[in-house]
C-alpha cells in the first residue's frame, strides 16, 4: 500500500489506498519511515510524497486507531525522518490531508496542493492530542491564531484560503501535480549533491 519508485536522485512515495481513503495502518507508517530513513544512504537528493485516487490520506486507519495507532510513536517517527532528510522534501497533496497525515506534510520543505482539497486535524473533535512535533511545526507556517483555528477549533481549511495562509505553497491542476514537483525538483537534481542542501540550511525554521 506504499509504492516506493526512485528516479535517479528523486524518490516518489505513493500511498496506495484509495478504497479506504489512503488511511494509514501502522504497517503503512513504518514502510513510509524506513523508505525516508534509507532514501539519503541510497542517494536520494528530492523526496516527493503523493497519494494515489483523490485523497491525500485521511489519518489513521479507523480500526487500527481505535486499537492504539492514534497514540503510537511511529508518527513521529516518520515526521521526524522526513525533517532529518538532508535535501528537498516536496508534499504533492492529491487532495484532502486529515488527521495525522498532517505530519508528513507539515514536515516537508513544500507542500503542494490541487484546488478542491481541504485541510483539517480532529483531534479537539476524536479527544486526541496531536502528535508532539505537528503545533510548532503548523504554528512556524501559519501563525498561533490560525494554528489554534485548525487544531483547538477543528476548522477545514479549503484549499484557497490554506494557501494564503501558507499553508499550502502552490496550487495545481491534479493532472499536472506529480510534473510540478518534480519540476520543482528539476534545479536539485541538476546540481551539485548537497548543494541544495546546504543552501537549505541556511534557512531557519
Amino acid at each position: 500500500m506504499i509504492r516506493v519508485e526512485d528516479e535517479g536522485g528523486l524518490r516518489v512515495l505513493t500511498i496506495a489506498r484509495p478504497d479506504k481513503a489512503n488511511s494509514l495502518t501502522g504497517e503503512m507508517l513504518i514502510a513510509l519511515r524506513d523508505a525516508v530513513r534509507g532514501a539519503a544512504a541510497a542517494g536520494v537528493q528530492v523526496l516527493i510524497l503523493t497519494g494515489e485516487g483523490r485523497v491525500f490520506s485521511a489519518g489513521a486507519d479507523l480500526e487500527e486507531a481505535k486499537a492504539g495507532l492514534a497514540l503510537s510513536p511511529l508518527w513521529e517517527e516518520l515526521s521526524g525522518a522526513i525533517a532529518a532528510f538532508p535535501g528537498l522534501s516536496i508534499a504533492a497533496l492529491n487532495g484532502t490531508l486529515a488527521g495525522g497525515a498532517n505530519g508528513m506534510a507539515l514536515a516537508c520543505d513544500l507542500r503542494l496542493g490541487v484546488p478542491g482539497m481541504s485541510v483539517f486535524y480532529p483531534v479537539m473533535k476524536l479527544g486526541y492530542l496531536p502528535q508532539p512535533s505537528d503545533p510548532g511545526r503548523l504554528r512556524a507556517l501559519v501563525g498561533p491564531s490560525r494554528a489554534k483555528m485548525i487544531l483547538v477549533c477543528g476548522e477545514k481549511i479549503p484549499a484557497e484560503e490554506a494557501l494564503a495562509w501558507g499553508l499550502l505553497d502552490r496550487l495545481v491542476a491534479p493532472e499536472t501535480l506529480l510534473e510540478a514537483a518534480k519540476a520543482l525538483a528539476a534545479p536539485v537534481l541538476a546540481g551539485k549533491p548537497g548543494h541544495a542542501a546546504a543552501i537549505a540550511a541556511m534557512i531557519p525554521g
